[in-house]
């Protein structure tokens, strides 16, 4: 059984697989559409939600650090994911790169990972959106009913509808099609990059060198009852755990890489890419260049503009035009932040289905899953069934907990997909690569071990609860993958089925 556990898809095979009538999806999108989906996910949590919440328990003025760590993490990660896509531009993303490398089993296990991540990730960005929208409606002098309004309700009770109702929305119109998608990513990143402009040229006539001071603030003790709250690398050295500090700027990093997981997404739409040889690097790297800049100027800005101690956790760049006396400013922030969440909660959302898609391809999730709609040629029946779930949990979760447990998983598949490449080398030299990740081995296992030290950054609470998923994950594929695995049946392909391209 240890052999079938780690059988390798072929390349070859898995654009094959993307051939079938019933099971393709459609390819329509340029290398314009990717770089706007990749700025498009990428700019949204980060600087709309995180950046008050870890500067506040985390790294204070230095979270522009924790941008420039968490973004050369995510910068070595892009290298290998650029090789993978234009050597298998099929959707999937990591998953379809570790089946191809690594085996089933590891495959399967960076699949389960990668729904969780999205999922959740579709979760903290619908709560971000809610929690903007309502700071517009209480400006306007609209209230919802209690209960609805977030999940705090009365008696301890509470359903986030707002959030829940962004999430089916958006599940409709992926399954009107990805062009209509790219359309409305288009619109919506326009109107997003205008505010962050705004507040990047507008905050610096109001930032005060005092609020830089101090830029890392002093490392305080975790209050008691928080250990499992604390850095898993801090437990197992026998620190005390603490916050702020230099490995402050790490933990913030560890926090805001959440922001950074957008051009893994982008990855998962090469099979719906018209020239994904050329254009998935493009879209993949220049999208977390672009982005990355914007964000450490962002967060220098704000955290100018207002005492770290003091920024907002649920809408920090509003409130902190509103605190130097500029409301105007901050109306216009959070209209340009619930718009511009919209797209990160969309595309994430697709990444999403794409992945469950492609194992439901696989036969490791049931087959009926993977078939697509006969007119929109998308996965729809995926599409409805996840965004009901997430609309469900968006309605019902907490926006800390989820992100610190999305930034795992995503970690998790970086690691994954850094060691296929060198793997893919090894066995597949004869592959035709677009584009190849320069320095390998060396720069491959360097992101490994940058990408690792970031997920022992993490707190140990967010492991504990990642094991769990992987645990059900090892049930689930031991249930029900292994024996219904497409690729158990069919091991081999001949030579006159394998597409002209890549003979």
């Amino acid at each position: 059984m240890s052999s079938t556990l780690f059988r390798t898809k072929k390349v070859e095979q898995s654009i094959l697989d993307t051939e079938e009538p019933e099971h393709a999806l459609r390819k329509s999108l340029s290398a314009l559409d990717l770089t706007v989906f990749g700025v498009g996910v990428i700019i949204g949590t980060g600087i709309f939600v995180l950046t008050g919440k870890v500067a506040k328990e985390n790294a204070g003025p230095a979270v522009a650090l924790a941008f420039v760590v968490a973004g050369v993490v995510c910068a070595l990660a892009a290298l290998c994911y650029a090789e993978f896509a234009s050597t298998v531009p099929v959707a999937g993303s990591a998953y379809t790169f570790s089946y191809a490398s690594l085996g089933e089993l590891p495959a399967w296990i960076i699949g389960w990972d990668l729904v969780l991540e999205f999922a959740l990730g579709t979760a903290v960005v619908a709560v971000g959106w809610s929690g903007y929208i309502r700071s517009l409606m209480d400006n306007a002098g609209w209230h919802l009913p209690a209960g609805l309004g977030s999940r705090e309700g009365a008696h301890g009770f509470g359903f986030d509808i707002l959030a829940a109702a962004l999430v089916l929305v958006l599940t409709g119109i992926l399954v009107l099609g990805m062009k209509l998608s790219a359309r409305v990513t288009e619109v919506v990143v326009a109107i997003k990059v205008t505010v962050v402009l705004v507040v990047i040229v507008a905050g610096a006539f109001f930032i005060k060198t005092a609020n830089y001071h101090p830029f890392i603030p002093k490392a305080e003790p975790v209050p008691a009852g928080g250990g499992f709250q604390a850095p898993l690398i801090q437990l197992m050295a026998g620190w005390a755990p603490s916050n702020f500090g230099v490995l402050g700027i790490f933990t913030a990093a560890s926090v805001v890489f959440f922001a950074f997981i957008g051009f893994d997404v982008v990855a998962t739409a090469a099979e719906e890419t018209k020239n994904p040889q050329r254009d998935m690097p493009r879209g993949i790297l220049g999208s977390l260049f672009v982005c990355t800049v914007l964000y450490v100027a962002v967060s220098i800005v704000v955290t100018g503009m207002q005492h770290y101690s003091k920024l907002s956790v649920d809408a920090p760049l509003a409130d902190a035009f509103k605190a130097t006396g500029h409301p105007w400013f901050a109306g216009m922030i959070s209209f340009g932040a619930a718009v511009g969440l919209i797209t990160v909660c969309m595309i994430l959302l697709l990444g999403q289905t794409r992945v469950f898609f492609a194992m439901s391809r696989d036969g490791l999730l049931p087959r009926f899953f993977s078939q697509v709609h006969p007119r929109y040629k998308t996965p729809h029946r995926p599409t409805i069934l996840l965004g009901v779930i997430i609309a469900i949990l968006a309605g019902f979760t907490s926006l800390s907990e989820l992100a610190e447990l999305v930034n795992i998983g995503t970690l998790f598949a970086f690691v994954v997909v850094a060691l296929g490449v060198i793997v893919l080398r090894r066995t597949r030299p004869d592959l035709h690569r677009a584009f190849r990740t320069p320095w390998v081995p060396f720069l491959p296992i360097v992101s490994v071990l940058a990408t690792l030290w970031l997920m022992l950054n993490l707190p140990a609470e967010t492991w504990i609860r990642f094991a769990a998923w992987m645990v059900i994950g090892f049930f689930v594929y031991f249930l029900y993958g292994h024996s219904h695995s497409r690729l158990g049946r069919h091991e081999e392909i001949t030579a006159d089925q394998i597409p002209k391209h890549e003979q």
